[in-house]
């Protein structure tokens, strides 16, 4: 029994330690991320269609023997040119349109465009920065005859973040430029602040929609504190600076004021569902609880029930398809820190951030 004593104090002592160098890690990591600025980013495109035609193409060729697939080779070479050939043939009537004065004709011709973008949200919806830039290069070049499409995932988080992000679609509405939303998971709360402002939501049938509340908790230490003599004293300007306090004593009066903010605030997120998605009836979904894909689309939520696959690959037919990701350089320290960030990520589920006073979707 000793042993086994001396051995788990031991094995404590290990844990400890390498979560501590694990923490040493990510903070060196994480300013020497914040101090080097100079990778601004850059913007990276894969053309889904030819990802499609090579995953199909793998698969014919396991399946075919050498002869059949000759015989595919020999006719597809010939629809391939017979294709180039209509191409080459519109182009030239394009070309004349647009010579008589006809400016829409040129662009008759052309096929849709489909730019897709993914947003993977956390708390502080850290992925708007990339997302801005996305959005900044689709604008480059989109017209109303195209489409944006955005697979979102998040189950929320702060209220200012989730806010700007939401704006950075409505960027693209405001362009006149229709909007899909394609939810595979989870579009709730945030998360669905952002997914209401698209002209047509998709959502797999089992994903998490809704949410539309708000939310904030905190602890307080006072009686803690005021149990071991220890005081502690914050001085404000203006009434209702701080309202309510993780340290101090918080009074009824600030209490009932911090929950007047909540009620504003929800009014003004249902006000913004409203104004989206006007065939939702706010009345009804407004409290917070969470509906399914199959249900959601009972209740106006949505408007179909697909995964984001299933709704690209069907577009693939007539469109070409363009994912558009804004990425960062990562530095060898960053790489190296990676797997140890994300180990203390799962520690500490980011505490720090949730002791904060701040209202949550």
């Amino acid at each position: 029994m000793e042993f086994l004593a001396e051995y788990g104090l031991f094995l404590a002592k290990v844990v400890t330690f390498v979560a501590a160098i694990l923490v040493v890690v990510v903070l060196a990591v994480s300013l020497g991320g914040r101090n080097k600025k100079s990778d601004k980013g850059h913007i990276e495109v894969t053309k889904l269609n030819e990802k499609f035609d090579h995953m199909r193409d793998t698969l014919r060729d396991a399946m075919m023997d050498d002869d059949a697939y000759k015989e595919f080779e020999k006719a597809e070479k010939k629809r391939l040119k017979e294709e180039k050939a209509e191409k080459k043939k519109a182009a030239k009537s394009a070309e004349k349109s647009k010579a008589e004065a006809t400016p829409d004709a040129a662009t008759s011709a052309d096929k849709k465009r489909i730019f897709v973008l993914d947003f993977y949200g956390d708390i502080k919806a850290s992925e708007v920065d990339c997302l801005r830039e996305e959005i900044s290069t689709v604008l480059t070049l989109a017209k109303p005859t195209d489409e944006v499409v955005v697979k979102v995932e998040s189950g929320g988080g702060m209220v200012h973040s989730y806010g700007l992000a939401s704006s950075q679609l409505i960027r693209i509405t405001n362009k006149n430029i229709p909007l899909t939303i394609c939810v595979d998971k989870v579009a709730a709360s945030g998360g669905y602040m952002m997914a209401c402002v698209a002209n047509k939501i998709v959502a797999a049938p089992f994903a998490i929609l809704g949410s539309i509340g708000v939310v904030a908790q905190l602890p307080n230490f006072h009686k803690l504190l005021k149990k071991n003599d220890i005081d502690y004293e914050m001085f404000t300007a203006g009434e209702y600076k701080r309202t309510v306090t993780m340290f101090g004593e918080n009074t009824e009066k600030g209490r009932a004021k911090f929950v007047e903010e909540l009620e504003d605030t929800h009014v003004l997120f249902k006000e913004f569902v409203s104004e989206h998605r006007p065939q939702v009836d706010v009345v009804k979904v407004a409290t917070g609880e969470v509906w399914f894909g199959r249900r959601a689309k009972d209740v106006n939520l949505i408007d179909e029930i697909q995964t984001s696959d299933e709704y690209l690959v069907a577009q693939a037919e007539t469109a070409d398809i363009f994912e558009v990701e804004f990425t960062y350089k990562k530095s060898l320290p960053e790489k190296l820190g990676f797997a140890a960030q994300a180990a203390v990520d799962r520690l500490l589920m980011t505490w720090w951030e949730r002791l904060n006073i701040s209202r949550w979707f």
